[in-house]
């Protein structure tokens, strides 16, 4: 079992700079602005061949007792009762604070060993920058600097000594390119981190009545009887128009990557607004990555029978590209309909991954092409003589053949139509690739 390292300290102490340190990636949101981390932030780590889990928590306000700051220290108090080791993180610059003596106060009383981490002490001399931080009384305090990588290693060494032992060699990177990736993406308020919470049954992430509540993409492995999977709760996506903060043009670059990384993708829309360009522009972008989708309408329990037609009639008119796709009408916040949205997911992912066979798939092209032959294209007809598959996540057939440049374009969606109901694939778009074979005499007259 590996260790798992909980950050905490008050914010902007450099934390996620910090998290992004240990783990080796760009994974944590990270400017120059107090409270941008709000929901806990899980990666993994590795030093001298032992593995560890860290997390990444909020600024931690211990008296907090309302709001959005109030949400952020019940996540920073999870991660604390999952910790087997703590980082306070304290800024070296800034020097002791009363909100670090608030915090240092609740920590005296974590069940785990707290290490006391002086950061941004790049360029200081290392036992004046700590001299300030023994008033705190948590043992020794670690001069570091986060974003230059001092004193990190020596840290980590210090804080797994005690976890020698546990050191892992499983193949935990492989097994994670099995499971299923969700990115839960749409708008902002439509219900996206109530959504992952009730698949997980837990208030993992924070949902909160305030648009742009989650500002980065957040992983959280999950398994839902017996299988295992990575659900992604996503920053809501703006009109470009309405995007001014830097803050939030990084979140919806984080989106965007975390579409793109998904095999599936859950569109959340909201049944209480009609159906927006924006949500539009949403479902574009999943249907140009090629990622497998679901269209999940929430608050479904909260509109009358006009707005259930209303928005029926959206879906159809608006989103009509997104046919593949099933619709599920749910309540995020009652839990109602995620099961069978999730049962939909899985066949997402099943349809995205298949693989067809190059016979199965040549038989069917002929079957296609003898119920609807393609168009003549002046003096010759383009013939298409066989299949294979190019790819998954989305599927690709290539077809092989002459003259296939001539194809018009409603000819291939035909193409890609009738394979999708061939083979069922339901809830993946489908791509068709044209190989025209060489005419060695094309040049001769």
């Amino acid at each position: 079992m590996k260790p798992t390292i909980v950050l905490v300290g008050r914010p902007n102490v450099g934390k996620s700079t910090l998290f992004n340190r240990l783990t080796r990636s760009r994974d944590a949101l990270v400017a120059d602005q107090p409270g941008l981390t709000r929901d806990r932030h899980y990666g993994v780590g590795r030093v001298g061949g032992h593995g560890y889990l860290v997390v990444d928590t909020a600024g931690f306000d211990p008296v907090a007792r309302d709001g959005i700051m109030h949400e952020m220290a019940r996540q920073a108090e999870q991660a604390i009762a999952e910790a087997d080791a703590l980082f306070f993180l304290v800024d070296g610059r800034t020097g002791r604070t009363p909100h670090d003596e608030q915090i240092a106060g609740r920590l005296r009383r974590a069940a785990c060993p707290v290490h006391l981490v002086v950061n941004k002490a790049e360029g200081l001399d290392r036992a004046l920058v700590s001299a300030d931080f023994h008033a705190l009384g948590l043992g020794e305090p670690l001069p570091v600097s986060s974003a230059h990588g001092e004193g990190v290693r020596e840290l980590l060494e210090v804080a797994l000594a005690s976890f020698a032992a546990a050191d892992e060699n499983s193949d935990d990177a492989e097994s994670a390119d099995r499971v299923p990736r969700v990115a839960i993406a749409g708008r902002p308020n439509v219900g996206k981190s109530t959504l992952v919470n009730a698949l997980l049954g837990e208030e993992r992430v924070i949902a909160f009545d305030l648009p742009g509540t989650t500002r980065d993409a957040i992983e959280i492995p999950f398994e839902r009887d017996g299988r295992d999977y990575i659900l992604i709760d996503t920053a809501g996506l703006r009109r470009r128009g309405k995007v001014f903060e830097t803050v939030e043009k990084f979140s919806v670059v984080k989106t965007l990557q975390a579409i793109e990384q998904a095999n599936v993708v859950a569109l959340v829309l909201d049944a209480a607004q009609d159906i927006s360009d924006q949500d539009a522009r949403i479902a574009g972008f999943v249907l140009e990555t090629g990622r497998a989708l679901v269209l999940a309408i929430n608050k479904w329990d909260v509109a009358d029978r006009y707005r259930r037609e209303r928005i029926k009639e959206d879906v159809a008119r608006k989103l009509g590209f997104l046919s593949f796709a099933r619709v599920h009408h749910i309540s995020a916040l009652k839990a109602d309909g995620v099961g069978a949205l999730l049962e939909s997911v899985n066949a997402a992912y099943a349809a995205a991954m298949a693989r067809l066979s190059t016979p199965r798939l040549t038989r069917a092209l002929q079957t296609i092409v003898a119920r609807q032959a393609p168009p003549r294209a002046g003096a010759v007809r383009p013939k298409l003589r066989y299949a294979h598959q190019g790819g998954m996540n989305p599927p690709t057939v290539v077809i092989h053949g002459t003259a296939l440049e001539s194809l018009p374009d409603t000819y291939v969606r035909y193409l890609e139509h009738s394979f999708m109901e061939t083979f069922g694939l339901q809830g993946t778009p489908l791509r068709i690739q044209l190989r025209t074979a060489y005419n060695p005499y094309a040049d001769k007259s």
